[in-house]
C-alpha cells in the first residue's frame, strides 16, 4: 500500500527540469531572451558531493553513485515511469538484487528484470543525445581543462574561454529559461548581457557528482565580491559540454561558503 502510494504521489508531482527541457530550441544570446524567471519547484539544484556521495568506500561504488546525481542523470530519471524509476535506483544505484525487488514492490523477478532493462533504454538513448559524462576528478587533462576555465572566466577573456567548449556546447541559467547552444552563441552572450560577470572570482566546489565553481560576482560596494551562481560543468572528448549556471547566491549556505569575498583576499 505504501509503494502505491509513493507510485501515484509521483505521477502528480510537477516534473523538475532544466531550461533544454522546456523548450526544444535555443535562445538567441540577448538580453530579451531572459524572459521572466522561473518559479524554484521547476528546476532540478545543484548538491554538494559531500550530501550525495560517499565520503569513502569502493571506487567502483563512488563512480556508480556519481553517476546517478549528475544532473543529466536526474533529469532523464524523471522521464521514467514511477515503477521503473523505482527499480533502476533500486537495482542500479542502492545495489539490491532482483529478489529483493520483487519481493518490495510485490512483483516478480521477471515483472523487474524487464523494468530495468526497459528503463536502462530509455536512459541510453538519454544519454546518447546528451553526451556528456562525469569526469574522472584525477584525470590530469581534466584538472588543467578546469583550471584554463577558472584563468579564462577570472580573466574575462571570452576567446580563450570559447575555445574550452565542445562544438556542441550549452549553457543555460535557471531560474531562467533562456539556454545557449554552441561556442559562438555562449560567446557572445558573455560579451553582451553577460558581461556584468567581468571582475569575478571562482571558487572550486563539487556538486552532483561534476566539477563546479561558486562564482562570486562585483558588487554595489567597492571592494567586495557577493555570491551569484554555482556554475556545474560536464565534459564531453576533453572540452566543456555542458555549463549551468544556478543563479541563486542562497545556494552558497547549502556549499559553507562565506556571504562575500573582499577583493583582496579574493583567489588570486
Amino acid at each position: 500500500m505504501a509503494t502505491n502510494v509513493c507510485f501515484d504521489s509521483l505521477d502528480g508531482t510537477r516534473r523538475r527540469a532544466l531550461p533544454m527541457d522546456l523548450s526544444p530550441a535555443a535562445s538567441p544570446p540577448v538580453e530579451a531572451s531572459l524572459g521572466e524567471k522561473l518559479g524554484d519547484p521547476t528546476w532540478l539544484g545543484p548538491a554538494p558531493d559531500e550530501r550525495v556521495l560517499p565520503e569513502s568506500g569502493d571506487p567502483a561504488d563512488v563512480a556508480v553513485a556519481r553517476e546517478s546525481v549528475r544532473l543529466a542523470f536526474v533529469a532523464a530519471l524523471q522521464e521514467l515511469p514511477p515503477r521503473q524509476r523505482a527499480v533502476l535506483i533500486l537495482r542500479e544505484v542502492l545495489r539490491w538484487r532482483a529478489e529483493e525487488v520483487a519481493t518490495l514492490l510485490g512483483s516478480t523477478v521477471a515483472s523487474v528484470n524487464s523494468a530495468l532493462q526497459r528503463a536502462r533504454a530509455t536512459l541510453a538513448n538519454g544519454a546518447a543525445e546528451r553526451g556528456a559524462s562525469a569526469p574522472d576528478p584525477l584525470d590530469p587533462e581534466h584538472a588543467a581543462l578546469l583550471d584554463q576555465y577558472v584563468t579564462a572566466f577570472e580573466a574575462y577573456d571570452i576567446e580563450a574561454l570559447v575555445r574550452l567548449l565542445h562544438a556542441d556546447a550549452t549553457q543555460s541559467m535557471p531560474p531562467w529559461a533562456l539556454w545557449l547552444s554552441g561556442p559562438v552563441d555562449i560567446g557572445l552572450w558573455h560579451l553582451g548581457p553577460g558581461g556584468g560577470c567581468r571582475g569575478s572570482r571562482l571558487v572550486r566546489v563539487d556538486a552532483n557528482g561534476s566539477p563546479a565553481f561558486a562564482q562570486y560576482k562585483p558588487s554595489a560596494v567597492a571592494g567586495r565580491l557577493e555570491p551569484w551562481a554555482i556554475h556545474v560543468l560536464e565534459i564531453q572528448d576533453d572540452r566543456i559540454s555542458s555549463i549551468t549556471n544556478f543563479v541563486d547566491p542562497r545556494l552558497f549556505t547549502a556549499f559553507g561558503l562565506p556571504d562575500h569575498l573582499d577583493v583582496a583576499d579574493a583567489p588570486a
